[in-house]
């Protein structure tokens, strides 16, 4: 069973000890250039209101050529903005550490290295793999001790709990951290980060910050703003996985300037039209149930990280039963823009099972993967046959489509896509809901869509309450 920290619990979480990881208990668009294939690990290479003090220009950092001697990191630009020049790459440091925030991490790493940065996901744990607060197992390209006489254009922390406590914890990144201030080198958090993370290490003087509203109490109060995005000079905070977009846009701003942001923005569909409706639905039926929803998200090499990430987070937060399943021979996916996790089990151990709901992510090479698995094909058919839900986002829609699951039924995907879906296509929403279907545009939008799973399985305050937790603004009625 998922159990994330409780804010009410936290105060115990945040004194300088050292936590042991064993303390936490939980049961759980674009093509890569990779040639992805059912491959381990072992033989990989190694984003409202914004408040501002006076703004920092983007400056060209000489950086150093990596030295990291065990796993090296490559620079995933599926979807990416061209960001080619004489200069070298810009290096970024995400440090990752037990009960990191996964909605966070997956999406500051994906936004940059959509980018073009030359991003470093680094453990700060013993170990690669690590599990997020939501369950989500992910893996990082190397250990943080690797990054230490390494000089990175910005390092950027996720928050969550105890994640935000294991980097505070961690006297490596609190080395790269002091030093890295201490060069002016742009430098970030979110969520818990700030208070837990960033304050202790006395990096946080004179600069105005936000962070959850759950730590802002935390926050000198002369410094502290309740917006969900502030820059100071070098710094840069942000509230929650539901201003991680805006966080992460802001980042690659101030690295590669307003045009590249915005070009990713668009990319990520994090910009759309004030008009748009967030949902619309259709033939209206009850999806509620009288026992816990069990949901199941099948995974492929390729699959849209941020798709997979938020919408089993944000499910689980809800108190779903949430099973990643892989569609390859192994439980270790290769994402979307080189981003690593670790499926909780193989598809043939997940079609044992009976699902209220199995959900499609995106991502061509992904979803295409998705399509090539039998077991998949037979599930999804079965589904359809008993009168259970299904859906699909991004560019999954038209996995459906192909196997006949979208006939008289109206839908939506990634607008690069939707013209070849069907003529029951729905162009303006992010969410569409045809009775047991529920499709949407993905990426940006993929947490409109989570968040209409769980209003359908469990009403609109439970999937309010959800979204307050997030920090994410959802409508009131």
């Amino acid at each position: 069973m998922q159990t994330r920290v409780s804010m009410e619990s936290l105060s115990s979480i945040l004194s300088p000890n050292t936590l042991s990881s064993s303390t936490h208990k939980r049961s759980p668009l674009a093509a890569s250039p990779y040639t992805v294939s059912s491959l381990s690990f072992a033989s990989l290479p190694s984003q409202q209101k914004r408040t501002t003090t006076p703004k920092r220009t983007s400056k060209s950092t000489k950086s150093l050529s990596p030295t990291i001697p065990t796993t090296t990191t490559t620079n995933i630009n599926t979807s990416s903005i061209n960001t080619t020049t004489s200069q070298p790459p810009k290096k970024v440091l995400i440090p990752i550490g037990f009960g990191t925030e996964e909605m966070e991490a997956v999406i500051i790493v994906d936004v940059l290295r959509r980018a073009g940065a030359d991003v470093t996901v680094a453990s700060v744990e013993p170990h690669l793999e690590i599990e997020a607060s939501g369950g989500t197992k992910l893996v990082a390209d190397t250990s943080i001790v690797t990054c230490l006489d390494q000089v990175f254009d910005l390092v950027a922390l996720p928050g969550g709990m105890p994640g935000s406590a294991r980097l505070r914890d961690s006297e490596v990144l609190r080395k790269i951290m002091n030093k890295h201030a201490e060069q002016k080198r742009l430098y970030g958090a979110i969520c818990a980060a700030p208070a837990v993370t960033l304050l202790p290490w006395g990096l946080l003087r004179k600069k105005q910050t936000t962070c959850h509203p759950a730590f802002m109490d935390r926050l000198p109060t002369f410094w502290a703003v309740k917006s969900n995005l502030q820059v100071s000079g070098e710094l840069t905070t942000s509230r929650g996985p539901g201003t991680t977009f805006e966080f992460a846009l802001s980042l690659v701003e101030q690295l590669f300037g307003e045009s590249v942001a915005n070009k990713v923005g668009q990319l990520l569909l994090a910009y759309t039209a004030d008009d748009s409706p967030r949902k619309e639905e259709f033939n209206k039926v009850d999806w509620s149930v009288n026992h816990t929803p069990h949901v199941l998200i099948p995974v492929a090499n390729g699959s849209e990280v941020i798709e997979v990430v938020t919408i089993a987070d944000i499910l689980r937060r809800a108190k779903v039963d949430v099973v990643v399943a892989s569609v390859e021979k192994s439980v270790q996916i290769l994402a979307s823009q080189g981003t690593k996790i670790v499926a909780d089990k193989l598809i043939r151990d997940a079609s044992e099972s009976i699902y209220e709901l199995i959900i499609l992510p995106g991502g061509i090479v992904g979803a295409e993967r998705l399509h090539k698995s039998k077991i998949l094909k037979k599930l999804l058919k079965e589904q359809d046959s008993a009168g259970r839900m299904y859906g699909a986002v991004c560019s999954s829609p038209t996995v459906l489509h192909r196997q006949g699951l979208l006939k008289d039924k109206r839908a939506t995907t990634h607008p690069s896509v939707i013209d070849n879906l069907t003529k029951e296509a729905v162009k303006g929403a992010k969410v569409v809901i045809d009775g047991r279907l529920i499709t949407s545009k993905g990426l940006a939008t993929v947490t409109d869509f989570a968040l209409a799973i769980v209003s359908k399985f469990f009403g609109h305050a439970r999937a309010r309450s959800v979204a307050e937790g997030l920090v994410f603004e959802y409508p009131r009625n």
